[in-house]
């Protein structure tokens, strides 16, 4: 973590995390992939749309991280995208479900940690020129 924050500094970028989120990892990490990479206001929109339940804790920690970025790190919020958002398994929860004949099952209730970075782009020209020459690239083939 400690070596996370110092690349931040050197970089740019600011982060937020949460922990012991009540949703497995794997189903957490859906939600966080659907924001990679896109800007910090078109991921607040599609999170605000999103079906999962988890979404709406995704949505708070993205938040976070743009407020910390614009607090904490002087960063222009209208060129923020989620540069990370990784998930890792926390804990489980035990609990057991009571069953016929004097028997029980086990239940697991899983919670995750969530990461999200947000950076700030370089410059919109350089990113369309990029995007332009990768369109062609696709219309060539």
């Amino acid at each position: 973590m400690v070596m996370l924050k110092k690349k931040l500094r050197t970089e740019g970028g600011a982060l937020a995390k949460a922990n012991a989120v009540r949703s497995s990892a794997r189903k957490l990490n859906l939600v966080a992939a659907s924001i990679r990479g896109k800007s910090a206001a078109a991921a607040l929109t599609q999170l605000t749309f999103e079906k999962r339940r988890v979404s709406d804790e995704v949505k708070k920690v993205l938040q976070a991280a743009v407020a910390n970025a614009e607090n904490n790190h002087n960063l222009d919020v209208d060129k923020l995208y989620v540069a990370e958002a990784w998930v890792g398994r926390a804990f489980v929860m035990k609990r057991f479900h009571a069953r016929g004949r004097g028997k029980s099952a086990g239940i697991e209730k899983p919670f995750s940690n969530l990461t999200i970075v947000v950076k700030e782009r370089e410059n919109s020209k350089e990113m369309t020129a990029k995007r332009a020459r990768g369109l062609s690239k696709k219309k060539e083939a």
